[in-house]
């Protein structure tokens, strides 16, 4: 059992160095998925958030060509 917690991955498997650091990711990475669904405040559509960076990605673009 000590050879595997010792074991390195591949980084083209993963980009973690051991397979501790890849399950505490996803651990960690649940447990903020689950907060974010138990998050009580109200949700923004879609299309709203969408937009919203459409604009933002239009206004980068032509501060971009005023230069």
């Amino acid at each position: 059992m000590l050879w595997c917690l010792m074991a390195k991955l591949s980084p083209i498997v993963s980009e973690f160095e051991s397979d501790e650091q890849a399950e505490a990711y996803d651990r960690w990475f649940r447990a903020e998925v689950q907060a974010a669904i138990d998050d009580p405040s109200p949700k923004i559509p879609h299309d709203e958030v969408m937009a919203g960076i459409a604009a933002i990605i239009e206004a980068a673009r032509a501060a971009q060509k005023a230069k």
